[in-house]
This record gives C-alpha cells, structure tokens and sequence, in this order.
C-alpha cells in the first residue's frame, strides 16, 4: 500500500544562533529539522573567547522529505540518555533518564507563525530554542520519521540518539556502538548528512585526532555547540 505525506512546515528564528525549519506529518512525527545559523552564530561569552570564524550556512533550506512512502512508517522516540566515551558499552544500553523541561514557548516571545504550528512541532522549536540558550534539555520524547533508513542508518541513528549531553563519542566508536565495527567512515556520512539537527546530536562525535567536521555548517559552530555542554575542544 502506497500512502502519500503531507508535511507541516515550520520556521523559527533563535536570536544569535540563526533560523531554524523543521516539517511534521499529519501524526505530529518529526520529518526534518534543521537550523541556517549566522557567522559567528553562539552566545557572546562565546565569540568572545574564541577567534570569530565565518561558519558557513547550509545552501538553502533543506526540501521536506517529498514522493510517497510505503507501509508504516518506522519511529524512533522516547530514547534513552547513557554515557559513551566514560562508560561501557553495557551501560549504554542499559538507559538513562530525562533532563529538565524549557519553559513554556509563551515566555519565549513565539510569533503569530510559530503559535500557529501543531503542538509537536511547537515542542521542537521549544526544545531548540532552550538548548541553544545553555539549557540542559532532552529531546527524547520527539518522534522521529526513520522509513527511509537502512538498517545501518537506522542503528547508527538510535545510538548517536544516546550519547548523552556534555558527552562525545569518535566516529569509530559510534559505528561499533552500533554494532558496525568497521563502518566508521560510513558513519561520518551518515553525520554530515544528518537531517534532524541538534535532535540526533551529531556535533557530538568528533574526530581521532581532533573535533572532526560539521558539514557544510562549520566546524565553528560545533564547537560553540559542544562549548554549550560543557565540552572544549
């Protein structure tokens, strides 16, 4: 059975970060998400203890997923928070629990357009908005679109999911995580191509041998991201 998707576009801007877009289905299940972020895009506290690097913005805005899908699309939400790089790989699996909640998207001055969104596509912008405000948030609860995954993406995409704030994992390591212990290269694709932002925390896997790529968005402004949990690199 075939069955067309009709997607919720929604814009945001994250005052100093840039503008972020996200699509929803009819479900409320995140499709997309991505943020265009400013040169020099990060708290001031930021620019100012580190040289200011042009951070290049994605070309354009990302398309929503378009075309039909078939069967049932395949979820991935309510996730679970574990360490990576200090903790075994049976701790990563074992789970962990939630963080603190935003405020209300009312006490974060939403515009008309922003109000007008469906309530799940609402709760990303809340959660990106206080995330990029230092805030120690969880995106856990955000239902994701995996249909289009391979088995590989998909395994890759649950466990990057739980690499947990303040944390970083190798490209290596993510792989073997994954239970693809020599697809590390293929994982750093996955990465650079990552289409939910900041909800599959992907500024968290770095390099052996230092912070590693942020796609076409700039190493810059992963590391500022990082900086927000705590991590310099």
């Amino acid at each position: 059975m075939v069955v067309a998707m009709r997607a919720e576009h929604t814009r945001y801007e994250v005052p100093g970060w840039g503008v972020g877009e996200l699509w929803t289905d009819a479900g409320g299940v995140l499709l997309a998400h991505e943020i265009a972020f400013e040169p020099g895009a990060g708290p001031d506290e930021l620019v100012r203890a580190r040289p200011a690097v042009r951070a290049r913005s994605p070309k354009g805005a990302a398309s929503p997923p378009t075309g039909t899908l078939s069967g049932i699309p395949s979820r991935v939400g309510n996730g679970t928070a574990t360490s990576v790089r200090r903790s075994s790989r049976a701790s990563l699996q074992a789970g962990g629990s939630g963080r603190g909640r935003p405020a209300p998207a009312s006490e974060r001055h939403a515009t008309a357009a922003e109000r007008a969104a469906g309530p799940a596509a609402a709760r990303v912008v809340e959660l990106a908005r206080a995330f990029l405000a230092g805030e120690d948030v969880s995106f856990d609860d955000v239902e994701l679109d995996l249909s289009w995954a391979t088995r590989f993406q998909h395994a890759v995409a649950t466990t990057l999911r739980a690499v947990p704030r303040g944390e970083v994992v190798g490209y290596g390591e993510l792989a073997a995580l994954a239970g693809y212990p020599r697809a590390g290269r293929a994982a750093g694709t996955f990465c650079a191509h990552n289409r939910f932002q900041l909800v599959l925390p992907c500024h968290r896997v770095v390099g052996a041998g230092g912070i590693g790529g942020y796609g076409s968005t700039g190493v810059e402004v992963k590391r500022r991201l990082l900086a927000l949990e705590g991590v310099r690199m």
